[in-house]
């Protein structure tokens, strides 16, 4: 006779997410990826062949990537890939500047040598993951980047400002980070950030998080004008 099983051998695990969750991750890493550009049409019969789930599902996935300014949905057309618009990107970048710079500076004046170290994990993760080619990882490492700077200093209420903002600040992210030199020079800016940080200097911190957001803006603007002007 066979031994009991222990009672929780076979237990099947509830799945983290719901279907419904893991096909919005995987639209919305499509979008901000590049896999799916600005402008293309999402047809419902083919996502739902692609990602293997009902209708249901995918207007649901489309419903929340719209709220997320991702989606757009055209008159006789029905849902594409929402262009980037350039006011918005700029207000965009005129925010994350203003709270990243409070945060930088913040966190200097703490004196913590534990809020550079972290800081310096991340980037550490940053850079190795633009050595491996892995675009997916350096925006994963950086959200958890300025994480950190938001949430050591306990400005909750900022961070969840900036996370209502992550989707679009990655979309945008997601072109400057595969410009020219991008790998080398924000990686370089944001060692300044941590630099200043751990020297305890707060004025030297909030310049150093604004001027690599302003940086950063810059570059998507020049990104976003040539695409405009290539249509």
């Amino acid at each position: 006779m066979n031994a009991a099983l222990p009672g929780t051998a076979i237990r099947v695990e509830r799945p983290t997410k719901t279907l419904r969750e893991l096909a919005l991750d995987k639209v919305r890493d499509a979008i901000v990826d590049g896999y799916f550009k600005p402008g293309d049409r999402l047809v419902e019969r083919d996502l739902c062949a692609q990602l293997g789930v009902s209708r249901t599902i995918v207007r649901e996935v489309l419903r929340h990537l719209e709220s997320e300014g991702l989606v757009a949905t055209l008159p006789n057309k029905g849902p594409i890939v929402a262009r980037l618009d350039l006011k918005e990107a700029k207000q965009i970048y005129e925010i994350r500047a203003a709270l990243e710079g409070m945060a930088a500076r913040l966190c200097a004046e703490q004196r913590d040598p534990a809020i550079a170290e972290a800081l310096e994990a991340s980037l550490k993760a940053i850079r190795e993951s633009y050595a491996a080619k892995d675009m997916h990882g350096v925006l994963s490492h950086t959200s958890a980047f300025y994480q950190t700077l938001f949430t050591r200093v306990d400005r909750h209420v900022a961070w969840g400002v900036v996370n209502l903002l992550t989707v679009r600040i990655n979309h945008l992210r997601s072109m400057t980070i595969k410009t020219r030199k991008r790998d080398v020079e924000g990686p370089a800016q944001m060692e300044k950030i941590v630099e200043a940080i751990r020297k305890g200097d707060g004025e030297a911190a909030y310049k150093a998080a604004h001027d690599h957001v302003t940086n950063a803006s810059a570059i998507a603007e020049a990104v976003l004008s040539a695409q405009q002007t290539a249509e």
